[in-house]
């Protein structure tokens, strides 16, 4: 029995100060010269991949710990992937309609650190509506729009999953696999924070089933929020003039493909 609780604990509940970016005030020598390896290799494996700016190769690098061989094998995977998920550059609202139908995702306002903010309510994603494929679509959609929106000399975005009203009908394993997937592999050190709040017990059935495919450092940037101090906990990260006002902030919701 204290073993299950134990696992729980660390299923459930992020460290109280979860661990910042450890690489985002770093610039040593170290990583210029393993920078400069990793394009001089993207450009002799495929010369057409060449412009690849200085930041992504960075973010792939730091994904994969500074090791120039798997960031580099990540990166062109991640490449070949865009052109062939992604052949027109960008997905078109008309790719994606019963997804916007939904109303699920609003992206307006900040974090302190300047991160976009995006809320997600998890209770209108309807699986039956449109389909794992255009789920991707959709997923792809909004994470470039909050790529988009992110200023320069920031590299992250802000997350916040709501689930108060979440049922078995907006349970969709395959969807949060395809989800972490995307995110990790082809949006390496992007993901900022993720607050999930009104958590039910039948999400946390859920949780535990993906919880296995989120890396180490994605786990520690989740924050199960307490319902009792949800405004309080929310103000640590976002000032109230940049909180949603459904959480007691100042901003009306922005559904993400008008934001």
């Amino acid at each position: 029995m204290a073993c299950a609780m134990e696992e729980d604990k660390d299923v459930f509940h992020a460290p109280e100060n979860p661990m910042e970016d450890r690489y985002e005030k770093v610039d040593d020598e170290d990583e210029k010269k393993k920078l400069e390896l990793m394009r001089t290799a993207l450009q002799m494996k495929i010369p057409s991949f060449k412009d690849v700016d200085e930041s992504t190769l960075r973010r792939f690098l730091r994904a994969r710990d500074l090791d120039v061989e798997k960031a580099l094998a990540m990166l062109i995977k991640c490449l070949c992937w865009r052109q062939s998920f992604v052949p027109k550059g960008f997905i078109s609202e008309s790719e994606v309609p019963n997804e916007f139908a939904q109303n699920k995702m609003f992206l307006q306002g900040t974090d302190k650190k300047g991160r976009p903010i995006s809320l997600v309510f998890g209770s209108r994603h309807l699986p039956r509506k449109g389909g794992l494929e255009e789920f991707k679509r959709f997923l792809v959609f909004a994470l470039d729009k909050l790529c988009q929106r992110i200023p320069d000399g920031v590299e992250k975005f802000t997350i916040i999953g709501d689930l108060q009203g979440y049922g078995f009908c907006n349970s969709d394993l395959r969807a949060n696999l395809a989800a972490i997937t995307i995110l990790q592999e082809y949006y390496p050190e992007r993901l900022g924070k993720l607050f999930i709040v009104h958590a039910p017990y039948i999400f946390m059935t859920m949780w535990k089933l993906v919880y296995p495919f989120i890396d180490k450092k994605t786990r520690k940037k989740v924050v199960f929020v307490d319902d009792k101090r949800l405004h309080e906990t929310l103000l640590e990260d976002i000032d109230e003039n940049q909180l949603p006002e459904i959480y007691g902030g100042k901003l009306q919701l922005v559904p993400i493909q008008n934001a």
